[in-house]
């Protein structure tokens, strides 16, 4: 019987999985305890991995022998060396599509929080004031270019949602070639400096990482917004920090951050002119259901059929 096994468990329900595992055939075995414990027993013997965001790579692909197929919980795959898993003929296969339609809306729900400037309103009643206590004017949205870093599905969604609302929307992404919704492309430089709302929709790999750093600050629109729902290190945390400080930028909203879960004494959890959500924007009742299912969906697809001992053509790491 072949083995898989769910390295991980976090906010996400494994049950729903396990059973469809189980029913196609497999024997399921979970780490409860996570990657750094000692393995149960059966778990070296897996062909399969679902893995959450902890890091997968060359050690724990040297734990398990037989794997051919790693599936993560997550669009993104960042968390998986995928030069490791390629070098031992391990398929790596992410949710693509999932939540995008939930990851765009709630970029433009930041947005439009930021813009309606919704906190210092909030802090306002909540101090017992109204209006005339508030020390801010929004700004009209229809006179503003949303800038997108980043145009695959999710920016594309954000696009869209977002097109009768803006002025103008540009793009940056050198794999797309064409646009949609009236998009403008164009390259890096121009979306930093033409936009009053900077949105980043990138994978975190070596080239993204610190994208958005103080100098790519530097070079944006005076008193612009910046968003992240993508993956926390591509921005400098000190370096947006300093810039919301500066009045440089005039908000940060996020999704995510650069540590998960962060320190409680982060300065973006407070700072005044940032609005940060607990990693939450994929959410919703039905992308919830396909994150809990697709992995074993996809395991089951690549390997229900197929020979379950590979002990001929994978050599043990201490043999």
């Amino acid at each position: 019987m072949s083995v898989v096994v769910i390295t991980e468990v976090g906010d996400l329900d494994p049950r729903p999985g396990i059973v469809l595992l189980e029913d196609a055939g497999f024997e399921v075995v979970v780490l409860w305890d996570g990657l750094d414990a000692p393995l149960p027993p059966g778990a070296d013997r897996a062909t399969a991995a679902i893995v959450g965001f902890a890091a997968f790579g060359q050690v724990q692909l040297d734990l398990f022998p037989s794997l051919r197929l790693v599936c993560t919980t997550s669009t993104g795959v960042d968390m998986v060396d995928i030069a490791a898993a390629d070098a031992r003929g391990v398929e790596v296969v992410g949710l693509g599509g999932v939540s995008s339609q939930e990851v765009a809306l709630h970029a433009f729900a930041l947005i439009l929080a930021a813009l309606r400037e919704l906190p210092a309103g909030r802090r306002v009643v909540s101090g017992g004031g109204w209006t005339a206590d508030l020390d801010v004017v929004p700004r009209a949205a229809n006179d503003l270019v949303l800038g997108l870093i980043g145009y695959g599905r999710i920016g594309r969604e954000l696009a869209r949602l977002a097109r009768p609302l803006f002025a103008r929307i540009v793009a940056a992404d050198p794999a797309v070639m064409e646009s949609s919704d009236g998009v403008e492309l164009t390259g890096m430089d121009d979306v930093l400096r033409e936009s009053d709302v900077v949105s980043l929709h990138l994978p975190a790999t070596p080239s993204t990482r610190g994208i958005i750093d103080a100098d790519a600050l530097a070079r944006m629109r005076p008193g612009a917004l910046l968003v992240n729902v993508s993956r926390g290190e591509l921005v400098d945390s000190t370096a947006a920090r300093a810039a919301l400080d500066r009045g440089d930028l005039s908000g940060y909203v996020a999704d995510v951050l650069d540590a998960e879960p962060p320190a409680g004494d982060h300065p973006l959890r407070t700072h005044p002119r940032a609005i940060v959500t607990p990693h939450m924007g994929f959410l919703s009742t039905a992308s919830l259901e396909r994150y809990e299912l697709d992995p074993a969906r996809t395991v089951i697809e690549r390997l229900a059929h197929a020979p379950s001992d590979r002990a001929d053509s994978v050599r043990s790491p201490s043999s």
